[in-house]
């Protein structure tokens, strides 16, 4: 071959080769992806069941974020996500617009570190804590330690099932410390002896512990009994009628399988 084809004959090879590697990898990249966004405490469970549903549909890819419940209708109504996440009702601007599908329930848990000593609060010391009106263990059976609050962020659907269920009318203290997930909040108070916070029930690690509320143990069972009070939805949020590879998701999370994923996983299903 004369020297001068060489370095074109080179590149052409190159350029077929690099043709045929991206077209190798065409299929996966074909997929066709349900954009699933939102609550931070359905988050976890929505990406396992996200990887079940690939395995059972290979052509479909289940894309889940977090960022609240707030930001996940916010994104349905931009039209950035084909499912919005909610970890609460709806509210009624809301339900005007979208459509709610409950897929599993969960229990609202309050947490203290596991050397705090208190194991029952009524929903009045509850808000009394929250709000700082209580500022030390000592006043409802605790040590003599200053209470420290852990919250979630505002739009967050794990705060506002709080703050319907417990707090009403009343504002959480200024003064608590502000974290963005349920991981977040588990960390702190996991770290600190003296601090109080609440999380979904279904993320719970042997490391924390959890108290009663009224004399009822934050359970599945005592969720699903109606005993525990401090209970909420976990929803799928639509606009309109969802899409083949949207309605094939929620079809999975709603199937006998999708359930069984979500009852292993500490939530209560509803089929």
């Amino acid at each position: 071959m004369p020297r001068k084809l060489v370095r074109p004959f080179i590149l052409l090879s190159v350029f077929a080769g690099l043709c045929g590697l991206f077209s190798f990898g065409c299929p996966q990249d074909q997929r066709k992806t349900v954009k699933v966004m939102g609550s931070t405490s359905i988050q976890p469970f929505a990406e396992e069941l996200g990887r079940e549903f690939e395995a059972k549909h290979p052509g479909r890819k289940a894309q889940v974020e977090g960022g609240g419940s707030t930001a996940g209708i916010q994104a349905l109504a931009d039209g950035l996500a084909d499912i919005g996440m909610c970890s609460r009702r709806l509210k009624e601007d809301e339900a005007d617009r979208f459509t709610p599908v409950l897929i599993a329930r969960d229990g609202l848990a309050i947490i203290v570190h596991p050397s705090n000593p208190v194991d029952d609060l009524s929903v009045e010391q509850l808000r009394g804590l929250f709000s700082g009106s209580i500022t030390n263990w000592k006043d409802v059976g605790g040590n003599d330690a200053p209470v420290r609050i852990v919250s979630r962020e505002e739009g967050s659907g794990t705060r506002e099932a709080f703050m319907n269920l417990v707090m009403g009318k009343t504002r959480v203290a200024r003064r608590a410390m502000v974290q963005a997930s349920n991981g977040a909040i588990a960390a702190m108070v996991r770290s600190d002896p003296s601090a109080i916070g609440y999380m979904s029930l279904g993320q719970i690690g042997n490391d924390l512990k959890t108290v009663r509320v009224n004399h009822e143990a934050p359970t599945a069972e005592s969720v699903l009994a109606g005993r525990y009070k401090l209970a909420r939805p976990f929803l799928f949020v639509t606009s309109g009628k969802p899409g083949p590879d949207a309605q094939a998701f929620i079809d999975f999370v709603l199937s006998a399988e999708g359930q069984e994923i979500l009852e292993s996983e500490g939530l209560i299903r509803v089929k």
